[in-house]
């Protein structure tokens, strides 16, 4: 047998306790797999052993479908095996910064149409019905008998937009069409980045390069991890009930509380979203600043949005917006994947 690999320090601490090399499967979104002691490793290993290490690991993680990491005694050293969940992780990336690009075009081409698409968004998450766990974010205001309805009202535009962006999108998927499930949640991400980003170019006297660079430095661009992860929605294919979406031009701020409420979220949520209910978010913030609940969230996010990085504000409304992004919904983490190329397990050098 082999003695302990690593240096004393290593040994007391327990850091090094093992007499073969240990290899520990990254978790990923499907599998969590850890497997130990079974490749025995010499100290100071030379080039070659490392290589036949890594190469045996990469079969296992081959056979096993998951990613795995191998970490080496005192060297540290390590290296990721790429496996079947990895690939697909890197397709759904891919696809998902391609459809990012083409919203963004189509955005900047109409660029009055940012406030209805928010809306869009918003009503086609809240026909979510608690009780029934039916209706949510699934698509279903693309369909004729749901845009019509007058909650939905000057809407038209908005979907009319996303259609034409979904043919692009389609032409180039390796993986399928995407869903207008997911294409309207994306829509309103683009289109409230865009908001985000015109407003750090306002802070910066309108120069759109000190702008991007204040956006990026110390905006909230880096906040949109777990809405990037939820993709993969399903279509409905019937339009949700009628009556679970107020018009929130004419609603009380009371109505709108209980309808936030009934889906688990609540005052500080209608505060922030103030932009979701119309094109004029001022007199929005006017309604809901005589509400006795709504007002002190009202006024953090107004003192928010008056800073130059607006964090308080422009966070607190991703993590709406990805609440509201997947209730109800049920996602499929292997969506637009596509084959992947086939491994000749012959060449592997064990």
């Amino acid at each position: 047998m082999w003695k302990p690999i690593g240096d004393a320090e290593e040994q007391r601490s327990g850091a090094m306790s093992f007499t073969s090399k240990r290899v520990v499967a990254v978790a990923t979104w499907r599998m969590h797999v850890q497997v130990r002691d079974w490749l025995p490793y010499p100290p100071n290993p030379t080039r070659a052993a490392q290589q036949s290490l890594q190469a045996a690991a990469q079969l296992c993680c081959i056979i096993m479908g998951g990613s795995m990491e191998i970490v080496e005694g005192s060297t540290r050293f390590t290296g990721v095996a790429a496996a079947a969940d990895l690939i697909e992780r890197r397709q759904r990336s891919e696809f998902q910064s391609s459809i990012k690009s083409t919203l963004t075009a189509a955005i900047e081409a109409k660029p009055e149409l940012v406030p209805s698409l928010l809306t869009l968004a918003l009503n086609d998450a809240m026909t979510y019905d608690k009780a029934t766990k039916t209706g949510g974010p699934n698509g279903s205001i693309r369909l004729s008998a749901e845009i019509s309805r007058p909650e939905n009202s000057g809407l038209s535009a908005a979907l009319d937009l996303l259609v034409e962006a979904k043919k692009e999108i389609d032409s180039y998927s390796k993986g399928g069409p995407i869903s207008f499930a997911d294409l309207v949640q994306i829509g309103a991400s683009q289109a409230l980045k865009k908001t985000f980003l015109d407003a750090a170019i306002a802070k910066t006297g309108g120069n759109e390069e000190k702008g991007r660079t204040l956006y990026s430095a110390y905006g909230s661009s880096g906040q949109w991890g777990f809405f990037d992860k939820i993709f993969g929605r399903d279509d409905a294919q019937e339009p949700d009930p009628e009556g679970r979406v107020p018009q929130w031009s004419t609603a009380s701020v009371q109505e709108m509380k209980d309808k936030f409420i009934s889906v688990g979220l609540g005052p500080r949520q209608v505060a922030v979203m103030s932009a979701f209910f119309g094109p004029d978010q001022a007199a929005t913030e006017e309604k809901l600043i005589a509400d006795p609940d709504c007002r002190p969230w009202v006024e953090k996010y107004q003192r928010s949005r008056e800073t130059v990085s607006r964090t308080d504000y422009e966070v607190d409304l991703i993590t709406a917006v990805t609440k509201l992004s997947y209730l109800g919904q049920k996602i499929n983490y292997e969506a637009y994947t596509y084959p992947k190329q086939k491994i000749n397990l012959g060449k592997l050098k064990l």
